[in-house]
């Protein structure tokens, strides 16, 4: 984890995320293949960086759960 702002992310909302005030994550598509997450209420405290190929295989496994739910 950074807690510093990537150079030159452009930060999207989760589509799962809502107007409520709830439980809301952003995300940025790096150069270099990497992926970016933050927690957009706390935007400061820190981002998450992981490899596409780690990005892609946990949304895999999140999609194969609710899925199956």
């Amino acid at each position: 984890m950074t807690t510093h702002e990537p150079a030159g992310a452009h930060w999207f909302r989760s589509s799962y995320s809502n107007n409520q005030g709830g439980e809301c994550v952003e995300g940025a598509r790096l150069g270099g293949r990497v992926m970016a997450v933050r927690d957009s209420k706390d935007p400061g405290r820190g981002v998450c960086v992981f490899p596409a190929a780690a990005w892609l295989a946990f949304v895999h496994e999140v999609k194969s759960v609710d899925t199956a739910a």
